[in-house]
């Protein structure tokens, strides 16, 4: 165990802009950990890159001291120039042994996340190393890590709520617009088309939803949201034209005040008197209050939105304690399968060394014996010995996992 390294460099100690400069291109990985492996003589690593982390999980008996760790992103030819070291020097985070499985338990529960409870981190992770595994960078030990990295985020996922309320205010206004009995295949018109819009649009469509308006204030820069939801697409000076009524409208624009007022709803409104929904995401409100006080509205806005989102946050950090438990617990039980493993290998020479024994027995130091049996006297010699042979590869396994078993029980009492 104390042969696992991790080195990282995470949200929580590199600027963002910093952590860009160490994602590795899919293109360029094999041949950046080929030239580390063969220059530091590391048996076994995979590589983890996210929009929030880059980390290096690998097998080696090196020490993490400042050379190596320097040595290593020389050898990965990140070209980090002297005067920038000291500075990533200062930012990554080393963790050894029992500590770096804890720290790939967590990561991949989740709870070192920007977001805790997102489950994306456990795929990431798992793409990562198959990548790697496939590339044949990786080996035993980090096999059995993984096997048990996955089971324990799984039941981290399963049994407890550390994931289960969503916390993104387009998760959640999606949600409740979810919860409205839309129309079938229902007019939805969406103003602005930044991040958030075009993250709940995108949720929309995964539904099925097909029927969209776009309305930016610049056509051009709602050009990739137009194309990807197969709308038409107007400059928001144009909206107070727009006669084809709406059953949901989506808006979030950075205006600094409302945009939306009684006489321009009116007009969208286009003589239509029945219940709409108003999906308002936009700080401040697009939406005039007097809208909300004088229609019928389903309405939706991120106020009210945050204040779920800040409950279920807290919800969410309630459940570390639960999830730390699991982990807990998972590596107690990996650790005497660990050692079974190691022994399991160790045992694999047995069977070969017991037969080049026989071999010699047979052919050298007894050769003159064998000549003066009979043939059915060496046939029961051969069962005999057979019969030893395979007792003999048997017992030292036996013993070993009882010791095992049996070490396993006192460290746990």
């Amino acid at each position: 165990m104390k042969n696992l390294k991790v080195i990282a460099f995470t949200h929580k100690h590199v600027d963002l802009k910093d952590l860009g400069n160490l994602v590795i291109c899919n293109e360029e990985l094999d041949n950046r950990l080929i030239n580390l492996k063969n220059n530091l003589d590391i048996p076994e690593i995979f590589y983890i890159g996210t929009c929030n982390r880059v980390e290096f999980v690998f097998y080696g008996p090196h020490e993490l001291s400042d050379d190596f760790v320097v040595q290593f992103l020389d050898k990965m030819n990140f070209c980090v120039p002297a005067e920038r070291m000291q500075n990533y020097l200062s930012q990554v985070i080393r963790y050894s042994g029992q500590e770096a499985l804890e720290h790939l338990f967590r990561t991949s529960c989740s709870m070192e996340s920007l977001v805790v409870g997102e489950k994306e981190i456990l795929a990431q992770i798992r793409r990562a190393y198959d990548r790697c595994k496939a590339a044949g960078f990786t080996g035993d030990f980090l096999r059995l890590m993984m096997d048990r990295l996955v089971k324990t985020a799984k039941e981290v996922y399963t049994y407890t709520n550390i994931s289960r309320n969503p916390i993104s205010v387009v998760s959640l206004a999606y949600r409740k617009l979810r919860e409205v009995k839309l129309k079938d295949n229902p007019r939805i018109l969406v103003i602005g088309s930044g991040e958030t819009n075009q993250n709940l649009a995108k949720y929309l469509k995964k539904h099925k939803y097909s029927n969209f308006t776009i309305f930016n204030r610049t056509v051009a820069n709602a050009a990739t949201l137009a194309a990807e939801l197969q709308a038409p697409v107007y400059p928001l000076s144009e909206l107070k034209n727009y006669k084809k009524g709406f059953d949901v409208m989506i808006t979030c624009t950075g205006a600094p005040e409302a945009i939306i007022h009684d006489d321009l709803y009116q007009s969208l409104l286009n003589g239509e008197d029945d219940k709409k929904v108003i999906v308002d995401l936009a700080i401040p409100n697009d939406i005039d209050a007097e809208i909300i006080a004088k229609h019928q509205v389903h309405y939706i806005e991120v106020s009210s939105l945050q204040q779920i989102a800040e409950k279920n946050i807290q919800e969410r950090y309630s459940e570390l304690e639960n999830a730390a438990k699991i982990i807990d617990q998972n590596i107690k039980e990996f650790l005497p399968i660990l050692k079974q493993r190691r022994v399991e290998v160790a045992m694999k020479e047995v069977p070969e060394q017991i037969k080049a024994i026989r071999e010699l027995a047979m052919t050298e130091v007894f050769a003159n014996e064998m000549e003066q049996l009979d043939p059915q006297a060496r046939e029961i010699l051969n069962k005999v010995i057979n019969y030893m042979e395979k007792k003999y590869i048997k017992v030292p396994m036996v013993i070993a996992k009882e010791i095992l078993v049996k070490s396993a029980e006192s460290e746990s009492n």
